[in-house]
């Protein structure tokens, strides 16, 4: 399951420049070792952080005027750390927000959380000599470009390195006794999927 001599170090670079493209020249958002966060778990080696971020304050640095939590999407910072000796696919992955009602969410791809609460034609208005006035509509808070471009969008994980994102749920209320569930991990060469992590949000 060694890749010496390909180009997997390459194409997770890729990956992270493609999710955080439009970053550039805008504000820097900082991402920790998985180990760090409070909500994470490790198996064989790989250690999966899943931060969710909820107050104004939590959100600024990643999303800066525009708190997702309050437009009922909660994002959550995902990092995946591989310090195992073999690369691992994450192209397939798959996170659930589990709550403890048994009600299990899925992750909402990052291109569709702009039209969530639909898109909304312009209002027109009659204007001088029976002309027509448009007027602006509000700007969609959730279309900022945080949104899809901090998104997690890795498809590779090299041993050694580490891969980090948002991910996005539709909910109205969190809870500290809710879990994150992740699976989907694969290894590149047999297309095995290798673990599930069940992550509690309530620490470690």
């Amino acid at each position: 399951m060694r890749f010496n001599g390909l180009r997997w170090p390459l194409l997770l670079a890729v990956s992270i420049s493609a999710a955080w493209g439009g970053d550039k020249d805008k504000s820097r958002f900082e991402v920790k070792a998985a180990g760090a966060y409070p909500h994470h778990q490790t198996s064989e080696k790989i250690t999966i952080a899943a931060e969710p971020m909820e107050t104004d304050e939590q959100a600024h640095e990643a999303f800066g005027k525009v708190n997702p939590y309050r437009y009922g999407v909660l994002p959550v910072l995902l990092v995946i750390q591989n310090d195992g000796p073999d690369a691992i696919k994450v192209d397939h992955i798959k996170l659930i927000y589990s709550l403890p009602d048994g009600s299990r969410i899925e992750a909402t791809p990052a291109q569709d959380v702009r039209f969530i609460h639909g898109t909304q034609a312009p209002n027109r208005l009659p204007g001088p000599a029976g002309g027509i006035t448009i007027k602006r509509t509000p700007k969609n808070p959730l279309a900022e470009w945080e949104i899809e471009g901090r998104a997690f969008a890795a498809k590779m994980v090299p041993a050694g390195q580490s891969a980090s994102g948002f991910v996005y749920f539709q909910l109205e209320h969190s809870s500290a006794a809710a879990s994150v569930y992740i699976s989907g991990l694969e290894d590149p060469v047999s297309g095995k999927e290798l673990y599930f992590f069940e992550i509690p949000m309530s620490g470690r």
